[in-house]
C-alpha cells in the first residue's frame, strides 16, 4: 500500500516545477501551431474547432510523452488505450492531417526535452505554410479586385462534384479552387465548397438558380468570402 502511494507521498518541487514549465510551453506552442493553421488556412465552424483541438492536442502529447518517459511497456501500453479513441468528423483535406501530425510532433518534442526541435519546427513550418497559401491564393481576385465568394454545392451521393458542375460555372466563374469536399446527411450527400471568383457579381443570384437546376443538385449556398481564406 506505501509504495502504492510513494508517488502522492513524495514531493519533488523541482521535478514538479519542470513538468509545470512544459506543459506550459506546450500550451504556448500549440497556440503557436494553432495561429499558423489560422493564417494559412480558410476559416469556417469546423475549423475554429479544429484549432482548439490543435492547442489542446499539443498539450495532451506532451503529457503523454512525459508519462512514457524511457519505458517501452508504458509506450505500447498507452498505444494499446488510445486505440480507442473515434473521431466521427474527419479533416477538411491532407493538409489539415498534416497540421495534426505538426501538433503531435511539437508536443512530443517538448515533453521529451527538446523545446529547439520544437522551436525550429515552428519556425520552418510556418514559414513554409503561409508561403504555400500565398502561392495558391494567386489569381483567384475578380476581375474587379474584389475576394472571391465560397461557393458550397450539396450534390447526391454518387455524384462527382466536378463533373456535375465544371460545364454550368464556366460561364458565371472565372476562376476557381477546391477548398474542401466532405459527405453530408450521414452519407447520404457530398458537400463541396470552392472559392470562386465571379465574371459579373450582379449575376450572382442566376448562378444559384443556375446550380439549383441541376439534376443532382440538393442546394447551393454562395457567400463573400473574408480576405483571411484567400
Amino acid at each position: 500500500m506505501a509504495d502504492a502511494l510513494g508517488p502522492f507521498l513524495t514531493f519533488d518541487p523541482a521535478g514538479l516545477l519542470v513538468l509545470f514549465v512544459r506543459l506550459v510551453l506546450a500550451l504556448g506552442l500549440g497556440h503557436a501551431v494553432a495561429a499558423i493553421y489560422r493564417r494559412s488556412r480558410p476559416m469556417n465552424g469546423e475549423a475554429e474547432s479544429f484549432v482548439g483541438t490543435l492547442v489542446l492536442l499539443t498539450i495532451l502529447i506532451a503529457m503523454v510523452t512525459q508519462v512514457i518517459g524511457d519505458n517501452v511497456a508504458r509506450a505500447f501500453s498507452l498505444v494499446g488505450a488510445l486505440s480507442i479513441v473515434r473521431f466521427r468528423t474527419v479533416v477538411r483535406d491532407t493538409q489539415d492531417t498534416a497540421y495534426v501530425i505538426f501538433a503531435v510532433a511539437v508536443g512530443m518534442a517538448v515533453g521529451a526535452n527538446h523545446p529547439a526541435v520544437a522551436l525550429c519546427g515552428l519556425v520552418i513550418v510556418g514559414v513554409a505554410a503561409v508561403g504555400m497559401k500565398r502561392r495558391n491564393g494567386t489569381g483567384m481576385l475578380a476581375p474587379g479586385g474584389e475576394p472571391p465568394f465560397e461557393l458550397t454545392v450539396r450534390v447526391a451521393l454518387g455524384q462527382d462534384p466536378e463533373t456535375l458542375l465544371a460545364g454550368p460555372l464556366q460561364p458565371w466563374v472565372s476562376a476557381r479552387r477546391l477548398l474542401s469536399i466532405e459527405t453530408a446527411r450521414q452519407g447520404l450527400s457530398i458537400e463541396a465548397v470552392y472559392a470562386a471568383a465571379l465574371r459579373d457579381e450582379q449575376s450572382a443570384g442566376l448562378l444559384v438558380t443556375a446550380l439549383n437546376r441541376l439534376d443532382g443538385v440538393q442546394s447551393v449556398t454562395l457567400r463573400r468570402a473574408a480576405p483571411e481564406q484567400l
